[in-house]
């Protein structure tokens, strides 16, 4: 007698329809930077004009971004969705929020003293923090975080900077976790969520 093919289901099928049936959990994919050789110990000065090290941050997990004040464009606006992710954070999960700090680290230290980085991430969130620090000191910390920059070409008001941008979530031993989204706020506060325990 002839069976239409569609009622027949194949070994592959009647596999995967038992083991979705299974009581196990899934496993948990581990964070897709985990392992990555990004970051590492550094020594600059804040936005109140102290020292402070990779060890001050101990604990807490870590958004690193590299950028400079005096940015027309990009890091204004980078800045401003990793506050605003972080505070969608802290309403949803103030305990989580609690434990991150985001960390903006300029690459023009020539012209991001501790007062004008003050100035620039107080106004994206309260508990950024600025750091700084000599041309040499920026770019061993630059290098250990895969970050590009380079002084650019002159404007009217001075100079640009050229640089990559990344978003790093660090965990609280300062391994990386993972690549945080430019925008919007709400896919940032997600994946820090995602990885972030």
């Amino acid at each position: 007698m002839y069976m239409p093919r569609l009622m027949l289901p194949s070994a592959a099928l009647l596999a995967a329809a038992l083991s979705s049936c299974s009581s196990q959990p899934a496993a948990v994919a581990a964070p897709p930077l985990a392992g990555a050789r990004i970051g590492g110990p550094f020594d600059l000065v804040d936005q109140d004009g102290h020292r402070v090290n990779d060890r001050d941050f101990a604990g807490r997990y870590r958004i690193m971004y590299f950028g400079y004040t005096f940015c027309p464009d990009v890091c204004p606006t980078d800045a401003q969705n990793i506050g605003a992710g972080l505070r969608l954070l802290e309403r949803s999960n103030p305990s989580l929020a609690s434990r991150v700090v985001p960390v903006f680290v300029s690459i023009d230290p020539a012209r991001d003293t501790p007062a004008v980085l003050k100035q620039f991430v107080t106004a994206f969130h309260p508990r950024m923090v600025g750091l700084t620090g000599t041309p040499q000191e920026i770019a061993r910390v630059a290098q250990e975080y895969g970050v590009f920059f380079a002084r650019g070409r002159g404007t009217a008001d001075g100079y640009l900077m050229e640089h990559s941008r990344q978003i790093y979530l660090m965990d609280p031993a300062g391994k990386p976790l993972a690549l945080l989204p430019e925008a919007p706020p709400q896919a940032l506060a997600d994946e820090i969520a995602k990885w972030a325990k």
